[in-house]
C-alpha cells in the first residue's frame, strides 16, 4: 500500500510531462491518471484503517491518507475528468492538459500531508499550476486575474511559512501535532496562509472575481477542487485540540453567513455561483467530523453548475429572465441547485443533514439560517424561464453527465439520513427559501459593493484577519 501511495502522488507529475512528449494522446493520458485517482480514494473510502508513512522521523515530515483524504481525492478525480470530458473537443493544447494533470497531482498531494512543511511545498506547487491554467487564454484580462491570483497566494504562503517555523522552532518537528502547545502566533500564521488560500471569510474575498474571470472549466476546477487543498489542513488541525477545533467553527459559521449574504443579492451568475462557494467552505468547516463528505457534495455539484452556467446566453440574472433559456440545460440547473439547497435523493441532501446534526448548540440558529440562504441564492436558476433549444459545446454533455450521476449515485452514501424528521425540515428550508425568494428578494434592487474586492484593499483586510486569529490563539 505504500508503494501505491507514492505511485499514486507522483505519477500525474511523471504523466504531466509525458503529454509533452507524446501531445497526440495528451487527453488519454490525462484522463487516465483521474481513473488511477479515483481507484485508489475508492480503496481508501472502503478500507478500514488509515495509511501512514513517514518520511523524516526526525522532523516529523509524514503522509498520512485516510478516508478523509479519500473523500477529497475522489473529488478530484471526478472534476477533473469532467473537466477533461467538457475541453474533448474544444482545441486545447497539450500544455492545457499538463497543467490540468500536474494542478490534479499537487493537490492530491495536500490531501495527505501530515505535516506543516510537505504541504506548503504542495499549495506552492498547485499556486503555480492554478496560475498557469488561468492565465491560459493569453489576454490582458486573464494574465491580470492569474497574476492577482499567484500574488495573493504567495503572500498567505509567506505567512504560513513564517507561522511553520515557529512550530518547528518549539517542537523541532513540523508535524500537524506541534501546533498543539506552540506560540499563539504560529497558530494565526499558519491559520491566516490557510484561510486567504482556502477562500474562507473575509480572506477569500479575492475569490469572487478570480473564478468569475476564468475560463468555465477552470472555474470548475477552481471551484470545485482547488479552494480544498487548503480546507483538509484546517479540517486535520480542528482535530488537534478542542480550542482549535472551535476557532474552525467559528470561521465556518462566518464564512457561511458571509458568503450566502452576497450571493443573494449577487447579480451575476459566475460570481453568485463564485460566493457560493465560499459559503459552502464554511459548511465543511462548521462541522469538521463530516466535512470530507460535505466537500465530495460541494465539489460535484459547484464544478457540475460552473460548467452549465458557462453555457447560458448571458451571465446577467435580469437578461436571462428576459430571454429564457434552453430547457435542457434548465433541468442541469435545476438538478445543481436542488442539490446544494439539500433536496431529498441527491447528494447534498445526506450531507447537509449530517453537516447540521453534527454543530455545536451556539452552531445551529447560525447555520440553519445559512442553509435557507442558499435555498434563496440558487431560486434564481430554478425560477429562470424556459425557451427554444440552444447550441452546446461537444464535450458539454458527457461532462455534466459524469457529475450529474456522481449527485445522484453518492446520495445513497448516508441512506441512514432518509427519516421522516429529516426530508421535512430539508424540504421546510428549502420552501422557505423559495417562498422569501419570490416574496421579498426577487423584487428587491440591491447591489453589495465589491470595494473590499479591490486589491489594495485584500492587503489590508489580511492584516486584519491576522489580528482577529492572533486575539483568538491568545484567548
Amino acid at each position: 500500500m505504500n508503494t501505491i501511495t507514492i505511485a499514486c502522488l507522483t505519477l500525474p507529475f511523471f504523466i504531466g510531462f509525458v503529454i509533452y512528449l507524446l501531445p497526440k494522446f495528451d487527453k488519454y493520458l490525462a484522463l487516465a491518471i483521474t481513473v488511477v485517482s479515483a481507484g485508489y480514494a475508492l480503496q481508501l473510502l472502503l478500507g478500514d484503517s488509515p495509511l501512514t508513512l513517514n518520511l523524516l522521523d526526525n522532523f516529523g515530515v509524514k503522509l498520512v491518507a485516510d478516508r478523509l483524504s479519500g473523500y477529497f481525492i475522489l473529488t478530484n478525480a471526478i472534476v477533473t475528468a469532467a473537466v477533461i470530458l467538457y475541453c474533448w473537443h474544444s482545441g486545447k493544447t497539450a500544455f492545457f492538459y499538463a497543467q490540468a494533470i500536474v494542478l490534479h497531482g499537487s493537490i492530491n498531494a495536500p490531501f495527505v500531508c501530515a505535516d506543516f512543511i510537505s504541504l506548503y511545498v504542495a499549495l506552492e506547487v498547485s499556486g503555480i499550476a492554478a496560475f498557469l491554467l488561468i492565465a491560459y487564454p493569453r489576454t490582458d484580462r486573464s494574465i491580470w486575474v492569474a497574476l492577482r491570483y499567484l500574488f495573493i497566494s504567495n503572500t498567505a504562503m509567506l505567512f504560513y511559512l513564517v507561522g511553520a517555523v515557529l512550530v518547528y522552532q518549539t517542537h523541532h518537528s513540523f508535524a500537524f501535532d506541534g501546533l498543539k502547545g506552540a506560540p499563539p502566533e504560529a497558530l494565526a500564521l499558519i491559520f491566516l496562509g490557510l484561510l486567504i488560500k482556502g477562500g474562507v471569510f473575509v480572506s477569500g474575498l479575492w475569490l469572487p472575481l478570480t473564478h468569475s474571470e476564468s475560463e468555465t472549466p477552470v472555474s470548475a476546477l477552481l471551484s470545485g477542487i482547488v479552494v480544498k487543498a487548503s480546507i483538509l489542513p484546517l479540517l486535520r488541525c480542528a482535530f488537534i485540540a478542542d480550542e482549535i477545533n472551535t476557532i474552525v467553527r467559528i470561521f465556518g459559521v462566518a464564512t457561511a453567513l458571509m458568503g450566502v449574504s452576497y450571493a443573494i443579492f449577487e447579480k451575476d451568475t459566475k460570481r453568485m455561483l463564485a460566493f457560493s462557494t465560499i459559503a459552502q467552505l464554511g459548511f465543511i468547516l462548521a462541522a469538521p467530523e463530516v466535512g470530507g463528505f460535505y466537500a465530495l457534495s460541494h465539489g460535484l455539484v459547484k464544478s457540475h453548475l460552473f460548467l452549465v452556467a458557462g453555457s447560458l446566453p448571458s451571465r446577467n440574472f435580469k437578461e436571462l429572465e428576459q430571454k429564457g433559456i434552453d430547457p435542457k440545460i434548465w433541468i442541469l440547473l435545476v438538478i445543481g441547485s436542488l442539490s446544494i439547497s439539500g433536496f431529498p435523493l441527491l447528494v447534498g441532501y445526506s450531507s447537509k443533514v449530517l453537516t447540521l446534526k453534527s454543530l455545536a448548540p451556539w452552531q445551529a440558529i447560525a447555520m440553519n439560517i445559512a442553509a435557507v440562504g442558499t435555498a434563496i441564492a440558487f431560486s434564481k436558476f430554478i425560477f429562470l424561464p424556459r425557451r427554444e433549444k440552444q447550441e452546446v459545446k461537444p464535450g458539454f454533455w458527457p461532462a455534466v453527465i459524469l457529475l450529474s450521476s456522481g449527485l445522484i449515485i453518492a446520495s445513497v452514501a448516508y441512506f441512514q439520513t432518509y427519516t421522516i424528521d429529516n426530508i421535512i425540515k430539508s424540504l421546510a428550508i428549502i420552501g422557505i427559501g423559495w417562498l422569501i425568494y419570490a416574496l421579498i428578494i426577487k423584487k428587491l434592487v440591491i447591489t453589495l459593493p465589491r470595494i473590499l474586492e479591490q486589491f489594495d484593499h485584500l492587503i489590508g483586510v489580511m492584516t486584519l484577519s491576522l489580528i482577529v486569529l492572533f486575539w483568538m490563539a491568545l484567548s
